[in-house]
C-alpha cells in the first residue's frame, strides 16, 4: 500500500488491512509511526476541542504537566477493547479510554495512568482495567508512588459485569498497596458510582473547582428518591469535599496548578515504605533562634492566635503544605522540612473552636499520622489543647470512637515522635494528643503551658463545689481556690518535676531543640508485635 493512502487512511488497522508480504521493513516502520501517531493524537481534533472548551486538558497534556520533560515512558499504547455488542466491535480505538506509563518528578520514578474522556467518556471496561491492574502492580513492584489522573464517566455500561470486575481489581491493588507506596488520586473530571471508592481507597485527593465532582449517586438519582434538587458541583464538587466531607484533601482552580503542587506533594515523600523522605537542604540555618514565637503567643490561655503563624516561623524558610486545609480547622496538619527533613505536623488551632477536639478533627489528624508513620516521616506535634467539644451532637456522633483513632494512630505509630506543649493541654485531649504516657520520643513545653485534667475554673468548682456554695462571699472564694490549684499544679514545671515533660524551652529555642531531637531519632527502631493487623476503632 503506498504511503499516502495510509496518510490519507491514518494508521488503523481495520481500515489498512493485514501489512502485505512484500512490505519492507522501512515501511513496516513507517506504518507503526502512523499508528502510534493516531494513538497518541487521539480519536478526533473535534473529541481535543470539546475537551477544552470544558476548560480541560487531555490526558497526555496533564501527564506532560505531572513528569518531569521527555521522560514519560507509556505501557501498552496500542492496546484495544475485544468487546462485541451495542456497536462496540465497530468502535476499537487505541489506547481504550486509558493512558498508562511511567516518568520520574524531580528525577524520581512515578507511575502513571490517566483517563481520556475523549474514548468512551473515559469509562472503564475490559482492557482498560487490565491496563491500570498492569501498571499499579508495576508501581507496587517497582515500589515507585502512582499517580491516577482520574477523568471518566464510571463502568462501561455495554461491557457488563467485567467492567464491574474491572473495579474491584483495582480496589484489592489500591489497598495492597497502601502504606506501602505513595498513592495520589487526581480528579479532574466526574468520578461516580463505586469509581469513587478507589480514591477514596488512596493517600491523597486532589480536586479541580468547576470540572471535578465525585459522588455515588448523582443528583437524578438524589432529587428521585429524596426530592432534593442539588448540582453537581453542589453535591460533589471539589469545595464541598475539600471544606464539607473531607474527602478531597486539596482544591485548585485550575489544572495546571493542581498538578504543579502534585509535583511538590511527591517531592516531600519517600518512593516506598522502605525509603527515607528526601532530604533538601537550603540556607536557612538548623539553630535559627524564633524570637517572635514570644509576640505571636499570648499569655492569656483564652486569647486566640494562628498555630499557621507559629508552623512558619518554626520550619524551614516558612514553606509548608497543609493537608485538608479547609475541613476540620481547629486542627492543622502539614508536611514541612526542618533543617531540610522531611516533618508531619500536628498542631491545635486555636483560631477554630479554641483548638478542641471533635470528631472531624480527630479522623483528620488520625489519618495524617497513620500516613506519616507509613512513609518514615518523623512527627512533630504541637499542643494548645483545651479537650474534647462537649455536646450531644458530638457524644450522639461517637466522640469516643473517633477520638479513639487518633489515641489508636499515635499509640501504633513508630516513627520519632516529639511533642511541644504550647500553652494549654487538659484532659484526655492532652493524652490523645502524643503525651509522653502514649509513647511521643521527647515532649517539651514552654513557660506558658498548663498540663492538667482541666481548666483551674473548672477543677474548682468541681473540688471546692461545697466550700463556694457555704461561703459568705462565693466569688471571693472561687477565685481562691483557682489561684491555689494553678499554683499547685498548674505551673510550668510540675510536668517536668514528674517526668512527663523531658524539658521546659525557651520560645525562640524551639526550632533548633526540634532539630537536634529530630537528628537524635533519626536511627529510631520500634518493633510492634507479632499480629496480622490491628483492630482500630472505625
Amino acid at each position: 500500500m503506498a504511503t499516502d493512502e495510509k496518510t490519507d487512511k491514518g494508521a488503523d488497522r481495520d481500515r489498512l488491512g493485514p501489512p502485505q508480504p512484500h512490505w519492507t521493513l522501512r515501511e513496516r516502520v513507517e506504518e507503526l509511526r502512523l499508528v502510534k501517531d493516531e494513538a497518541r493524537q487521539g480519536p478526533s481534533p473535534a473529541a481535543t476541542e470539546a475537551q477544552h472548551a470544558k476548560g480541560k486538558l487531555t490526558a497526555r497534556e496533564r501527564i506532560e504537566l505531572l513528569v518531569d520533560a521527555g521522560s514519560f515512558h507509556e505501557v501498552e499504547p496500542l492496546r484495544r477493547h475485544r468487546a462485541t455488542g451495542f456497536g462496540l466491535e465497530g468502535r476499537r480505538p487505541y489506547t481504550d479510554g486509558v493512558v498508562t506509563g511511567w516518568g520520574t518528578v524531580e528525577g524520581r520514578t512515578v507511575f502513571v495512568y490517566a483517563h481520556d474522556f475523549r474514548i468512551f467518556g473515559g469509562a472503564l471496561g475490559e482492557a482498560h482495567a487490565a491496563k491500570i491492574h498492569k501498571i499499579m502492580d508495576m508501581a507496587i513492584a517497582a515500589g515507585a508512588p502512582l499517580v491516577s489522573l482520574n477523568d471518566g464517566a464510571g463502568a462501561r455500561i455495554q461491557e457488563g459485569v467485567v467492567a464491574l470486575a474491572g473495579y474491584g481489581g483495582i480496589f484489592q491493588r489500591n489497598t495492597r498497596a497502601s502504606g506501602v507506596i505513595p498513592q495520589i488520586s487526581v480528579m479532574l473530571g466526574p468520578c461516580a458510582g463505586g469509581a469513587a471508592y478507589s480514591p477514596a481507597l488512596t493517600d491523597f485527593v486532589f480536586m479541580v473547582r468547576d470540572t471535578s465532582q465525585m459522588f455515588i449517586t448523582g443528583p437524578d438519582v438524589v432529587q428521585a428518591v429524596t426530592g432534593a434538587r442539588v448540582s453537581q458541583n453542589g453535591l460533589g464538587g471539589a469545595d464541598v469535599h475539600a471544606a464539607t466531607s473531607g474527602v478531597a484533601h486539596f482544591a485548585y482552580d485550575d489544572e495546571e496548578t493542581c498538578l504543579a503542587e502534585v509535583r511538590y506533594l511527591l517531592s516531600l515523600l519517600p518512593s516506598n515504605n522502605r525509603e527515607l523522605p528526601p532530604t533538601a537542604r537550603g540556607s536557612d540555618p538548623a539553630d535559627r533562634p524564633s524570637d517572635t514565637l514570644v509576640d505571636l503567643v499570648p499569655d492569656d490561655p483564652g486569647r486566640v492566635y494562628d498555630m499557621r503563624a507559629v508552623i512558619e516561623e518554626i520550619v524551614d524558610d516558612g514553606e509548608y503544605l497543609e493537608v485538608h486545609e479547609r475541613w476540620a480547622n481547629n486542627i492543622v496538619c502539614a508536611l514541612a522540612r526542618l533543617d531540610g527533613e522531611v516533618v508531619g505536623i500536628v498542631a491545635n488551632q486555636p483560631m477554630s473552636r479554641a483548638g478542641v477536639l471533635d470528631i472531624e478533627a480527630s479522623e483528620k489528624a488520625a489519618r495524617f499520622v497513620q500516613m506519616c508513620d507509613a512513609f518514615n516521616i518523623p512527627i512533630v506535634t504541637l499542643v494548645d489543647v483545651p479537650g474534647f467539644l462537649p455536646g450531644v451532637d458530638q457524644e450522639h456522633g461517637g466522640i469516643i470512637r473517633h477520638g479513639a483513632k487518633l489515641l489508636y494512630a499515635y499509640c501504633n505509630a513508630t516513627v520519632p515522635r516529639v511533642s511541644v506543649v504550647l500553652r494549654k493541654a487538659y484532659g484526655g485531649a492532652y493524652i490523645v494528643m502524643d503525651s509522653q504516657s502514649i509513647g511521643a520520643d521527647l515532649t517539651y513545653a514552654w513557660p506558658t503551658n498548663e498540663i492538667a485534667v482541666m481548666g483551674a475554673e473548672g477543677a474548682a468548682n468541681v473540688i471546692f463545689r461545697r466550700e463556694i456554695a457555704a461561703s459568705d462571699d462565693p466569688e471571693a472564694v472561687r477565685q481562691q481556690r483557682i489561684k491555689e490549684y494553678k499554683s499547685e499544679l498548674m505551673h510550668p514545671y510540675y510536668g517536668a518535676e514528674r517526668g512527663l515533660v523531658d524539658d521546659v524551652i525557651d520560645p525562640a529555642d524551639t526550632r533548633r531543640v526540634l532539630t537536634r531531637s529530630l537528628v537524635m531519632l533519626r536511627g529510631k527502631h520500634a518493633d510492634l508485635p507479632a499480629r496480622k493487623h490491628g483492630n482500630p476503632p472505625q
